[in-house]
C-alpha cells in the first residue's frame, strides 16, 4: 500500500506514535509519505520506503495568522498526486483530518479518477479539549464523520467521542505502541551516579510530560516532597511546557531545588527512564498515557492516576499502581512501598515489562493498522461514513 500519515512533529504522543507508525509500515514493506510542518522529532536516520514532506505556510498581510489547514490540504494533493497514495491518515483530529477531507474532495472534483481513503486517528485533546469547544465542535465532529475509517487509541477516548461529539461514525480502538527493539532498559551506571549526586542508595523518580495543566505537575513535587520525607531520592523532569517554571519554583518554595532537576525537552527519554526506579503520572485526565508505557518498557514501575485510558495499559497491582486523582496519600504510599521494598520493585517492573510485550509492541500493533486499512479499502466509502457497511458502535461498547 501507498500511505500518507499526517501528524505533528512535536514531542507530544501523537506525533511519536504517528512517526513509529511510519516507521512499522515501511519496514513492512509499504511505500509511506509523512507529512508535517517539520521533520517529527523521532523520525531518524534514512529508512527505505519513508519519505517526507514538509508543509510551507507563507504569511501574507491580509491573513492575521498563517493557513496552515490550506497550505497542509494543498501539500496531501501534491503528495497524493505524485506518489499515488491509497490511505491519507490524519493523527489528531484538527486540522489534519479536516486538512485530509478537503484534499480528498480536490482530487474528486478533479477527475483524475485516484482518490485515496481518509483514515483518522484521534489521540485526546484533540477531542476531550479542542474538539468539544462550540468554536470547533462542528467542524471536529464533521471531519471526523466524513472519514472512511475512524479510529481511537484507548476505549475511553472512543468514549469520550461519542459523549462530547455529535459524532456518528464506527470507531475502531487501536491502542499506542513502542518499539519494543529501542524501547528497553540499558545499563549506564555513570549516567545513574551523576543523577544521583553519588549516592546509590538515592532513588531516582521520574515524571516525563508535556507540563500543561492537565498533567498536574503541582501533584508530581507535592508527591516528591512526600517521598522524599521517608526515601532518599531525587526527582527528574523530563519535558517542557507552561507548568514547568511553576513545578520549579514549588520545589524551591519547599527547599527542594536541590533534588529537582529540569532536563527539558528530551527526543530519546530510554537512557533516562533507564536510571529511574519509579514514574509518576498523577495526571487529571490520559487519553492513554504513552509516558506510562515507556517507562512500563524500561521496567519502571509506574504510579499513576486511574483516568481515562491509563486503566487499559496499566494492571492496578501488577503492572503499576493506579489511584484516584487526588488520593496523594494512596500514590504515596504506593511509591515509598516499591522503592523499599526491593521484591515488590522486581514484581511490578516485571509485570509492566511482560505488559507492554504482550499487548503494546510494534509488531502487534502495526498489523492491526495494516488490516484496518485493507478492510477501509475493500469497503464501500459512502456506507462506511454512514455506518452501514460496518455498524455503529453505542457509546460505551
Amino acid at each position: 500500500m501507498n500511505v500518507g500519515i499526517v501528524c505533528y512533529a512535536s514531542v507530544g504522543g501523537s506525533g511519536i506514535v504517528a512517526t513509529e507508525l511510519a516507521k512499522g509500515l515501511a519496514r513492512r514493506g509499504h511505500e509511506v509519505r509523512l507529512i508535517s510542518s517539520e521533520p517529527p522529532v523521532r523520525l531518524g536516520d534514512f529508512q527505505a520506503g519513508l519519505a517526507f514532506h514538509a508543509v510551507r505556510t507563507p504569511g501574507y498581510p491580509l491573513f492575521r495568522e498563517p493557513q496552515y489547514l490550506l497550505t497542509l490540504a494543498n501539500k496531501i494533493v501534491e503528495v497524493c498526486r505524485e506518489a499515488q497514495l491509497d490511505i491519507i491518515h490524519a493523527h489528531y483530529a484538527v486540522p489534519h483530518a479536516t486538512a485530509a477531507y478537503l484534499a480528498r474532495q480536490i482530487l474528486a472534483a478533479s477527475g483524475e479518477g485516484h482518490v485515496p481513503r481518509v483514515i483518522t486517528t484521534l489521540h485526546g485533546t484533540d477531542v476531550t479539549l479542542i474538539g468539544s469547544d462550540a468554536s470547533y465542535l462542528e467542524t471536529v465532529a464533521f471531519s471526523i464523520d466524513q472519514s472512511d475509517g475512524v479510529t481511537a487509541v484507548s476505549g475511553s477516548l472512543r468514549d469520550d467521542t461519542y459523549r462530547q461529539l455529535p459524532v456518528r461514525a464506527r470507531i475502531e480502538v487501536i491502542p499506542n505502541f513502542l518499539d519494543c527493539r529501542d524501547h528497553r532498559r540499558i545499563a549506564d551506571e555513570g549516567l545513574a551516579s551523576r543523577y544521583r549526586g553519588g549516592r546509590p542508595d538515592t532513588k531516582l523518580v521520574i515524571h516525563v510530560s508535556n507540563f500543561r495543566p492537565v498533567k498536574r505537575v503541582g501533584a508530581v513535587v507535592e508527591l516528591f516532597r512526600r517521598i522524599r520525607e521517608q526515601v532518599p531520592a531525587r526527582l527528574l523532569l523530563v519535558g517542557d511546557g507552561p507548568d514547568l517554571s511553576t513545578a520549579c519554583r514549588r520545589a524551591r518554595e519547599l527547599g527542594l531545588a536541590g533534588d529537582v532537576e529540569p532536563l527539558g525537552e528530551q527526543e530519546l527519554v530510554v537512557p533516562l527512564l533507564s536510571v529511574a526506579d519509579l514514574c509518576l503520572l498523577p495526571s487529571a485526565q490520559e487519553s492513554f498515557g504513552v509516558a506510562a508505557l515507556e517507562a512500563m518498557a524500561c521496567s519502571v514501575p509506574v504510579v499513576a492516576s486511574r483516568v481515562g485510558g491509563l486503566p487499559e495499559v496499566i494492571t492496578d497491582g501488577e503492572s503499576g499502581f493506579l489511584r484516584d486523582p487526588e488520593d496523594l496519600d494512596g500514590m504515596t504510599a504506593c511509591a515509598v512501598r516499591l522503592l523499599t521494598d526491593a521484591a515488590l520493585h522486581r514484581r511490578i517492573a516485571a509485570g509492566g515489562w511482560r505488559r507492554v510485550h504482550d499487548h503494546f509492541c510494534a509488531e502487534e500493533v502495526v498489523p492491526r493498522y495494516e488490516a484496518f486499512y485493507k478492510a477501509v479499502l475493500l469497503q464501500d466509502a459512502a456506507a462506511v461514513r454512514d455506518g452501514a457497511a460496518i455498524p455503529a458502535q453505542s457509546p460505551g461498547s
